[in-house]
């Protein structure tokens, strides 16, 4: 496995972010053409000997979106080459996938692209990771992407963090979002809550008190604000529970727990007597949490 892949993505799109598509001269005998130089290791592909990732984490396109770039396409060309794999007599996506099929939309019969060779590991790393880049994700794609990387590639955390540019609790609290149910996360994926709802939701232990929670942000309009301060409230400690509050002391132990381990950290009980709780998601986040106990 190569590290390091994430780091050198700039260097596949950046050279290209003003490139226009140039007409290409067509003899009066031509065979049919897969490959079409043109300059810059760029190449016109036939769009019909390209196939998608299927490793591809982005799973939603706005139908209305694609349109819209379809329609500059027609007008203007693709702008910025797609990144292709070669596979045998055909091409699998890297990076691109949302002007692939615009530019079908468009009638293209070829598009602009840079060929790679890379290994089946390198192509779904490199794919998963442009995407985490670009933030073209929404939470739960970037969750299922990141969870990838982890499971079938052997990365840690640390790793993945470093190569998409994101600290390790963000990474961490990213993955915890797939621990909520599975309703929720089907209302994250269609956009009707927010990645900031589905954080504050974590904080509530009840799974069916999450499900309410959610409906009621949706049914009502609430904000991450105004569900923050109505867990909040549902956190509070009755009557009946008086006797166990904890010292500030023990409080900002705990707080300093949490942020030692980079993951949730709970005491339950006083100073006398009591609990301590850490909790993990993932058997990567166990070892890391092993390794910090351990120094």
């Amino acid at each position: 496995m190569k590290r390091g892949l994430g780091r050198g993505l700039g260097s596949l799109f950046g050279d290209y972010e003003n490139y226009e598509v140039p007409e290409v001269e067509k003899p009066e005998k031509q065979e049919k053409t897969v490959e079409v130089q043109t300059k810059e290791g760029v190449l016109e592909v036939e769009i019909g000997l390209i196939d998608r990732n299927e490793k591809q984490p982005r799973k939603n396109f706005d139908e209305k979106a694609l349109k819209e770039l379809a329609q500059s396409i027609k007008q203007h060309g693709i702008i910025q080459p797609l990144i292709l794999n070669k596979s045998g007599d055909r091409y699998v996506i890297v990076a691109g996938e949302r002007r692939f099929r615009a530019a079908r939309l468009a009638g293209l019969k070829k598009v602009p692209a840079i060929i790679k060779e890379y290994s089946k590991q390198e192509e779904s790393e490199i794919s998963i990771i442009e995407n985490l880049q670009r933030e073209d994700l929404n939470p739960i794609e970037s969750a299922r992407a990141i969870n990838e990387l982890i499971n079938n590639y052997n990365l840690t955390q640390e790793v993945v963090a470093d190569r998409i540019g994101k600290s390790r609790p963000a990474v961490a609290n990213t993955l915890r979002l797939l621990t909520l149910p599975e309703a929720i996360i089907h209302l994250i994926e269609e956009g009707k809550l927010s990645a900031g709802h589905a954080r504050t939701l974590l904080a509530v232990d009840d799974k069916k008190k999450q499900l309410e929670l959610a409906n009621l942000c949706i049914s009502k309009k609430l904000s991450v604000r105004d569900l923050e301060q109505l867990v909040k409230k549902l956190s509070k400690p009755t009557k009946s529970t008086k006797k166990a509050e904890q010292s500030l002391e023990l409080q900002a132990f705990a707080n300093s727990l949490t942020k030692a381990f980079a993951t949730k950290v709970s005491i339950i009980g006083n100073d006398k007597k009591g609990r301590i709780y850490i909790d993990y998601y993932s058997p990567d986040d166990l070892d890391r949490i092993y390794k910090i106990l351990n120094k």
